[in-house]
């Protein structure tokens, strides 16, 4: 089997489980009180070069429905991609924690939001038209749910609308890392510098283990989202593991070499398959994610050769490769999709029906 269905799919990274069995020695105060987690505090606004509250959580999940929550009232209206995860994937744990806020997708193209769209949606609604919800927040998801990049320009035209409606931007960073890996710039630069108010921070993804993490830069969010955290359930009793992962993670660069490894073997998959009849790219592959359209039949055929991947339709695929997918995987890949898509058009009713 070769195991294409997502990047969590696979193995912890060394280097976070070794930060595991260091963290494990004595005694430490919990839920946060330990000097991991004070120590969490300090690296990360050494990356982010800015002060910032970090807040282990359990999933990504957590991180976006409770960020949202505390960047919404429970009147208001967040905006977001048609196919951002919060939108398609979580239940609307966002609604639920936030006590009702109500996402609002927004128009684009390639999973991202498109910032004119969102001029004109927020135009549609006036201040003080109490019979509506009040626009509150706007979350982008970096990579997107597609596996494209937001580009610097979009996420700041995309701040520059919402500030000046006061709206508050909320990153789900899932993938963060490999966004950066693809963007080379700093977590900065494509963070509260383009205007982000609150980050998840994803880890799992990338070759964490058990956590993820909320990242705040903007003060006035902190102490609500310390209070929402404790009341869903989402305070480790023994912080101290979470913050050493977490530290593990960033440590001398790490999250980055792991988000630039699965990012080149899906770049390899990409150029290989380039041309390929029968087999369409729905978007460009920028990151780990490759989404293609091909006949069911190849898919069959895929799976039939030990291919594990996800159908999200009867015609579409998403193949994810992860920090540790070997670069012969991913030539076989392509060798498969190469003779089962040339297969399967040929053998296909249309080609059939021409003969």
């Amino acid at each position: 089997m070769i195991d294409y269905r997502s990047d969590n799919t696979g193995r912890a990274a060394p280097e976070i489980l070794e930060a595991l069995v260091a963290a494990n020695t004595g005694t430490a105060l919990g839920y946060g009180a330990d000097e991991w987690t004070a120590r969490l505090q300090e690296r990360f606004a050494e990356l982010l070069e800015t002060k910032v509250r970090v807040f282990p959580v359990a999933t990504g999940t957590a991180a976006n429905a409770l960020s949202l929550a505390a960047a919404s009232p429970s009147w208001g209206l967040v905006y977001c991609s048609e196919a951002a995860h919060i939108n398609t994937s979580e239940a609307n744990a966002a609604g639920f924690f936030g006590g009702g806020l109500k996402l609002m997708p927004v128009a684009g193209h390639d999973g991202r939001i498109d910032p004119d769209a969102l001029a004109r949606t927020l135009a549609a609604i006036q201040p003080g038209q109490l019979h509506r919800g009040q626009p509150a927040a706007v979350n982008i998801t970096q990579a997107s749910d597609l596996g494209t990049v937001y580009p610097l320009d979009e996420i700041r035209a995309i701040a520059d609308i919402a500030k000046r409606r006061g709206l508050k931007i909320h990153m789900d960073g899932a993938r963060f890392g490999n966004a950066l890996a693809r963007l080379q710039c700093s977590p900065a630069e494509v963070s509260w510098r383009a205007g982000v108010d609150i980050l998840s921070f994803g880890a799992t993804k990338n070759g964490g283990a058990l956590c993820d993490a909320i990242v705040v830069f903007n003060p006035e969010l902190a102490d609500g989202l310390a209070v929402q955290l404790r009341r869903a359930g989402q305070v480790w009793s023994k912080m101290r593991f979470a913050s050493a992962q977490l530290m593990a993670y960033i440590e001398n660069g790490l999250w980055l070499r792991l988000a630039a490894s699965s990012n080149a073997v899906a770049a390899r998959i990409a150029a290989g398959i380039a041309g390929v009849p029968g087999l369409h790219v729905v978007a460009p592959v920028e990151v780990n994610e490759i989404f293609l359209e091909l006949p069911g039949a190849a898919m069959d055929a895929l799976e039939r050769d030990g291919f594990q991947f996800y159908r999200r339709s009867a015609t579409l695929a998403r193949f994810v490769c992860r920090f540790d997918t070997s670069e012969a995987e991913a030539d076989a890949l392509v060798a498969a999709l190469c003779r089962h898509c040339g297969e399967a058009k040929v053998d296909a009713p249309s080609a059939r029906a021409a003969e």
